[in-house]
């Protein structure tokens, strides 16, 4: 699983027919990987929800989404996966099947409300217009291989 997480004041997305938005918090990217399980949804989930990007009352990036009461905005990228290593056209076969995408797409979203965090999420396998006023600027990106490792002294 691949995320590529934005700090933002705002944001929204708009397809045919709909669209869905959020005031502060975060917009995530999300690609899903053909290994990727619901475990790892669950995971990346809980990553997002407890990261510390956000100030603190001395400035500090020291408060998590849900200790500020952010939002999240989720949208399906499966172009996260998109494979650059020839020629000028990059090669999309590296993502989940479809059908799992989707499926472990709705759970990640799942799990971050169960968290507590307000989710709105785009239209899986519809083209979108997504509009980000990203804040700091902060962006992020993830891996699911990061979760199972951890550097000495982080917490």
């Amino acid at each position: 699983m691949r995320v590529v997480l934005q700090r933002v004041s705002r944001a929204s997305v708009t397809w045919a027919g709909g669209h869905s938005q959020i005031g502060s918090g975060f917009v995530i990217l999300i690609g899903i990987g053909p290994e990727d399980t619901e475990a790892t949804a669950v995971k990346m989930a809980e990553k997002v929800c407890r990261l510390r990007v956000f100030a603190d009352s001395d400035g500090r990036m020291n408060r998590s989404l849900d200790e500020v009461g952010g939002a999240a905005l989720v949208v399906s990228q499966f172009t996260l996966y998109a494979d650059l290593s020839r020629g000028r056209r990059p090669g999309f076969v590296g993502g989940a099947p479809p059908a799992l995408a989707d499926r472990l797409y709705r759970r990640f979203a799942e799990a971050l409300g169960a968290l507590g965090i307000g989710v709105e999420t785009g239209s899986f396998g519809s083209e979108m217009e997504v509009e980000i006023i990203n804040d700091g600027p902060v962006t992020l990106v993830i891996s699911s291989d990061e979760l199972t490792t951890r550097s000495p002294g982080l917490s």
